[in-house]
This record gives C-alpha cells, structure tokens and sequence, in this order.
C-alpha cells in the first residue's frame, strides 16, 4: 500500500500523505466538494511506482486569501516611491485516501433495460436549432430571424437556464415578439 503520493495541482508538484491538509493554487472546485487530482508517483515501504493505477481522493476544506506581499518601487534622488500588495487565492485541501484502484473506483453501471414503445405517437419537443449552445450573441442575432417560434421558445428556455446571456435573450424576445406580430 502507498503511504505517500506526488500529485499534480495547477502545473505544481506536491507530496502528500492521507489525512494531510495543504494550501495550494485556488482551485475551480467548491467548498466541501471532493475531487481527483492526478497522481505522478506513489510510494512507500522501500516501493516506489512511476505509473500508478491509484486514485488519490482531496476535499476542497475552503478558500482563502494568502498574506499581502508589499510591493516597493523607489528611485534615488527624484522622489519617486510607489507602493502596492498582492495577496493570492488559494484553496485548503484535504488528503482523504490514497490507494483506491481506478479500475475499481468506476465500478460497472448497470444497463437498465428499455423502456416499451408506447403505440401513441409521441409528442415531439421544442428543442433550439442545432448547435446552439456554440453559437455567440451575434449569431443568435442574425439566424434567429429564419427560426421557427417553437424553436425561438426553446431557445429562450435554454437560455434562462443554461446561459443567461443578456443579449441573446433580447433578442429572442424581439424575434419572437415580430413571430407573433407577424401570425395576428
């Protein structure tokens, strides 16, 4: 068993041991959220391994502010002086285990057997045009003039939801507002 791992965090290196707590670059996960960095070397007991097959599971404890680091620029004889601060983010995390195999970490799911086709036709959904989660405001734009109003809905729907773009909501409205203007 590994008593110690070298993950990789943020283009860092760090040694680690289970049940220890470190700072490190503030990460995108949030607090009390668990999470798998990549493991690099695992060893311990006189054994080392380069190419692990060992999942090493940290909890996010928090984020935090590092201590102000003061900044000074002076030049002799003209006076000039500037101060400033920086104070980095950073996330505490916690080691919870080391040594859980990847392989039985993702344990095989189950296939749940198919639904039986109802004989009713099925009512078909409004869904956005395709591959309108890439397009940009301005695209959104200029196509939603030829969408159909069933597709400027479900646009709008996914937009409240996913991506609350301001301008790609104005302008569905207006699109869809010109739709029914148009239809009376």
């Amino acid at each position: 068993m590994a008593t110690y791992a070298i993950i990789s965090l943020g283009g860092k290196q760090y040694r680690v041991r289970e049940g220890e707590r470190l700072l490190v670059d503030r990460l995108p996960t949030d607090e009390g959220k668990t999470f798998h960095p990549d493991v690099l070397f695992t060893g311990g007991e006189g054994n080392g391994n380069l190419s692990p097959r060992v999942q090493v599971t940290a909890k996010v404890v928090g984020h935090v502010r590092g201590e102000k680091i003061r900044i000074g620029k002076r030049r002799p004889k003209t006076g000039y002086r500037r101060q400033t601060g920086f104070r980095s983010a950073l996330s505490q995390i916690e080691i919870q285990s080391i040594g859980a195999s990847k392989r039985s970490a993702v344990e095989p799911k189950e296939t749940p057997a198919p639904a039986p086709k109802e004989e009713a036709a099925p009512v078909a959904e409004a869904q956005p045009p395709r591959g309108y989660a890439d397009f940009t405001v301005a695209d959104i734009t200029e196509k939603s003039k030829r969408w159909k109003l069933e597709q400027l809905e479900a646009a709008l729907e996914y937009e409240h939801a996913h991506a609350n773009r301001k301008g790609a909501i104005a302008a569905l409205e207006s699109a869809i507002a010109a739709k029914q203007e148009k239809e009376a």
